[in-house]
């Protein structure tokens, strides 16, 4: 059995449940994904899958010769499986690993959002907006005393890079498959722009 997968992030919906109640889910497309390379003991040291996901628009020699036996693809990644015996080269495989009602995490790189001050990346409250402090307002206050410690400890939160960077959603509920286009509904919201890598693992693994 695959532990991961891949796919890219479509968009939110929402989705009535059979008892009435309404469900925000993201739609996944999930595939499908073509076996690219299969890892073992002997030739490797460890046993997994690579797969491959997406199109091609520009292709190179060495990429061409890695990928002779299956697909060219634009995304590669590997992931564990149980056995690796039940995967062959050029072998593609569906969305219909998965089952509805089944746990993943979700993992994405977040969207960018360049250098963000204090408020917008801590959250904190800024200063006061009266008594003359005009430019105080988004402001992130002391960092730290004078002589005493007489640096700025590490870890300090301040203004700098926020989003662009790797992020794990845990245990989202699979509410849906659509195993003819390939699509995947989960729960709540992940992280990624439209169009972005999602990879999808199994909840624990």
């Amino acid at each position: 059995m695959l532990q991961g997968f891949l796919g890219t992030k479509i968009g939110m919906t929402q989705i009535f449940r059979e008892d009435g109640k309404v469900v925000p889910v993201t739609v996944i497309q999930a595939g499908p994904c073509v076996v690219t390379q299969v890892k073992t003991m002997e030739t490797d040291g460890y046993e997994a899958v690579q797969l491959g996901f997406g199109d091609v628009k520009r292709r190179n020699k060495p990429q061409a010769g890695h990928l002779k036996n299956s697909k060219l693809s634009r995304y590669l990644r590997e992931v564990t499986t149980d056995d690796t015996n039940e995967f062959t080269v050029g072998q593609s495989i569906g969305v219909d690993i998965f089952e509805s009602g089944e746990k993943v995490d979700v993992i994405g790189t977040s969207k960018g959002r360049g250098f963000a001050g204090v408020m917008k990346r801590w959250n904190f409250g800024g200063g006061p907006r009266t008594h003359g402090q005009s430019d105080r307002a988004r402001a992130p206050g002391s960092i730290g005393g004078g002589t005493t410690p007489g640096k700025v400890y590490k870890g300090m939160k301040m203004g700098g890079h926020m989003g662009n960077r790797r992020i794990t959603v845990k245990g989202l509920e699979i509410i849906e498959i659509d195993t003819e286009r390939n699509l995947l509904m989960v729960k709540g919201g992940i992280p990624g722009a439209p169009n972005s890598l999602i990879q999808i693992r199994r909840f624990g693994a």
